[in-house]
């Protein structure tokens, strides 16, 4: 296979980025307008998406992978675990997040997991704490105060059931990442991903099955909706992703990507008229700027993160 690029791994990132921080959006709408029920949402997404991706894998990659991967009980196991504690927690808390609040805030809460996770593994002593954990944590943690309050310590902007989805999506993104690494490091991406997806919307189909769903209601912009939520917002925003690391350093695709919480944000203020005051707009400053940092030093040599 050809490799890709410089300029179309930088297409694909971008491109994939821009679909991620849409999808959020397009979720919301579909909650407001359609009062589409969370449980059948990401049922279904999960569910087509995963399908999506394993026949991308069967069409064009090592196929023999697919079942494969089932045939060591050990690795099926943790794929189990990572479908249901991993890749459904992330996105059922994620849409639940939106759901009472609003995208912009539930991406922003999200991508507090590089801190929790930098968190983790200091308490498990497996790190130091540098000069550059303690300023991405002092800017996660000013970003959410002004995030959540608005400048104001006596209420809170957002309601409490956004906030508190919002935490357990980003504990559940810093678990994705931590638990998925020794399994990427055995099979394709598209694999572990498909096959997560997919029982994950096993699990949640005993709770709402995707067939139960008043398809009368929808209208052909929710239709619309839908697919973009699947096809553009799921599949292909983590295909492109993954594909524009065959020619882009993960140092340069985690820079790109943290264009998804602003374009939330852009899309949430601009589309929806979701109300953003000036000290929210500060806190999506500093969490776009702690995003930035470690994505930046992703890759910085040891010298440059002397424990403090």
């Amino acid at each position: 296979m050809e490799r890709p690029t410089r300029r179309t791994g930088l297409f694909l990132v971008i491109t994939g980025a821009i679909f991620w921080g849409i999808s959020g959006t397009v979720a919301k709408k579909l909650f407001q307008q359609y009062a589409i029920d969370v449980n059948w949402l990401v049922t279904t997404r999960l569910l087509i998406a995963g399908f999506l991706l394993l026949t991308v894998q069967f069409c064009g990659r090592d196929h023999s992978q697919i079942l494969g991967v089932w045939k060591n009980r050990s690795t099926a196991v943790q794929l189990i675990v990572f479908g249901l504690l991993g890749m459904l927690a992330v996105q059922y808390t994620y849409m639940a997040s939106i759901k009472h609040g609003n995208a912009a805030v539930a991406t922003l809460l999200q991508y507090l997991a590089p801190v929790m996770i930098i968190i983790y593994l200091v308490l498990r002593k497996q790190t130091f704490l540098t000069r550059q954990d303690m300023l991405t944590v002092s800017l996660a943690l000013a970003g959410c105060f002004f995030l959540l309050t608005n400048g104001s310590i006596s209420q809170l902007s957002v309601s409490t059931p956004a906030i508190v989805w919002g935490i357990l999506s980003g504990l559940a993104l810093a678990f994705y990442t931590l638990y998925t690494v020794p399994l990427l490091k055995q099979y394709d991406s598209l694999v572990i991903v498909g096959w997560a997806m997919v029982i994950g919307s096993f699990a949640l189909s005993f709770i709402h099955p995707p067939w139960q769903m008043d398809f009368s209601s929808l209208t052909i912009a929710a239709y619309l909706y839908l697919v973009f939520i699947i096809v553009f917002g799921t599949m292909v925003s983590f295909w492109f992703y993954i594909e524009s690391l065959q020619s882009l350093s993960p140092k340069e695709t985690s820079l790109l990507s943290s264009l998804e919480p602003l374009v939330a944000v852009l899309t949430t203020v601009f589309w929806l008229k979701e109300p953003f005051g000036f000290f929210q707009w500060m806190g999506t400053a500093c969490i776009i700027g702690m995003i930035l940092i470690l994505a930046l030093n992703k890759q910085s040599s040891s010298k440059d993160n002397q424990p403090l």
